[in-house]
């Protein structure tokens, strides 16, 4: 037997003790978000029907790093630390010289990296006094860990669950009606958000997202979680790139180039931050690509403007990549990275040229996930399978050129619920899904009008 480390574990006492919070190290002043209101900048007031302070607090501070709660980290035990794998047989497989690295989400209760952000939102919600949380979710990686942390912290939880995904993964749903969730296939007609979205049965995460901030915002006892794009969010996602960081060093290397998938930001932004700020500080030179998928490819054809969050325009508008707020993006098996828009400190690193974006299609991803399956043995959820294909391009790449090259990549979830995706790909039937030119084009027309960034 071999004596090669596969994989690099920590123990409980190496979990993080604090969140990196890289929006002070971003180059430039931050653009605040606007209020959809006024269109000046919001502040707390606009947060507070929908917030806890707690959060609105980590989502404006300006602290280099903030403390994680006992009782969050408490949590985090019940599967934190997450392993880091090194991808020998994925190597072998590709000839490459490279060596490959993947930190493992999926070995979360909810099988992805939704987790991280949900206890702390959770615990704060249920800390100020809230007795329920409503959110969305695209393939329902974030309602089933929203779901499973209320169930923790004794907090009712609602999901607006995106249609095409709701229809595609029954069992998602099923994990988070065991949780104690109620669950809405979107757009729903309770709310005069879905009613007014019927013409688009697929849905779309920017529908669900003003379902759910509109019912929050309609009962004093409820607030909105959001599973990606906010800062906040971000942040609690970074226990994974810290922990990875520390996993690298005891593998002895460290990486040339971090990979993973992008559709809000906080799977991104969890790996890449805590190494972004390395590169910032002029400590290392880590390339960073973000993967997305063509039918929805925000990084790579959207353009740089204040935009709402969600479709009907009641979240307050950030500076972002988008396609247009109400832009519906065709239905792909990567539902997670179905969203018009991203997070604004991912779309500033691309902008700012520190994260190169990469678009794949839905068959591509396909197949390089099963090629990874059939090599490594985890049956990837698709939203990772575009950060898969990259990297397999990387390590094609640098066998060309001869280059031992060290990749890291965030596998942030199992697939184990998107097996019908797979039966679909294997049999030839997989579609590439297609956008529509002319709908974007109108949805970029129809942008509010917000000043201009220079």
């Amino acid at each position: 037997m071999s004596e090669e480390p596969v994989k690099f574990t920590l123990s409980e006492r190496d979990i993080p003790t604090h969140w990196v919070n890289l929006l002070p190290d971003l180059p430039g002043e931050p653009l605040p978000p606007l209020s959809p209101q006024t269109m000046e900048p919001a502040g707390p007031p606009d947060l507070t029907p929908i917030f806890p302070m707690a959060l609105i607090e980590q989502e404006v501070s300006t602290e280099p790093d903030i403390e994680i709660p006992e009782e969050v980290r408490d949590a985090y035990k019940l599967w934190r630390p997450t392993p880091l794998f090194r991808a020998r047989r994925l190597e072998r497989e590709l000839d490459t010289p490279a060596h490959i690295y993947y930190k493992y989400e999926g070995v979360s209760p909810a099988g992805s990296h939704k987790p991280n952000t949900a206890v702390p939102q959770a615990y704060e919600n249920a800390r100020a006094g809230i007795k329920r949380l409503a959110t969305e979710t695209g393939a329902g990686q974030w309602g089933s860990s929203l779901a499973f942390a209320c169930s923790l912290f004794g907090l009712e939880c609602e999901v607006f669950m995106v249609g095409s995904s709701y229809d595609q993964k029954p069992y998602r749903r099923s994990m988070m009606q065991t949780w104690g969730a109620t669950v809405h296939r979107s757009p729903s007609t309770l709310t005069g958000s879905g009613r007014a979205q019927q013409a688009h049965p697929t849905g779309s995460l920017g529908i669900a997202i003003s379902e759910a901030v509109e019912i929050a915002a309609g009962r004093e006892d409820t607030n909105y979680a959001l599973g990606s794009v906010l800062n906040h969010v971000l942040l609690h996602q970074t226990v994974i790139g810290q922990e990875a960081a520390a996993q690298m060093a005891m593998a002895g290397e460290q990486p040339d180039v971090i990979v993973a998938c992008v559709g809000g930001g906080s799977n991104f932004g969890g790996l890449t931050f805590p190494f972004v700020r390395e590169v910032l500080k002029g400590r290392a030179s880590t390339r960073f690509i973000a993967a997305e998928p063509s039918a929805c490819p925000t990084l790579t054809r959207g353009t740089y403007r204040y935009d709402y969050g969600d479709t009907a325009g009641l979240t307050p508008l950030m500076p972002m990549y988008t396609l247009g707020h109400d832009f519906v993006p065709p239905p792909v098996h990567a539902g997670g990275l179905r969203y018009h828009g991203d997070a604004p400190m991912v779309c500033g690193l691309v902008r700012a040229g520190l994260v190169e974006a990469r678009a794949y299609r839905q068959n591509e991803t396909f197949e390089a996930a099963v090629r990874f399956a059939r090599s490594e043995g985890i049956i990837p959820a698709p939203e990772p399978a575009h950060a898969i294909r990259a990297v397999i391009e990387e390590a094609e790449s640098a066998r060309e050129a001869g280059e031992a090259r060290v990749i890291l990549f965030g596998l942030c979830g199992h697939g184990h619920f998107d097996l019908s995706a797979y039966d679909a790909y294997l049999a030839g039937e997989l579609e590439d899904p297609e956008f529509s030119e002319q709908e974007m084009d109108d949805a970029l027309a129809r942008l509010p009008q917000t000043p201009a960034i220079a």
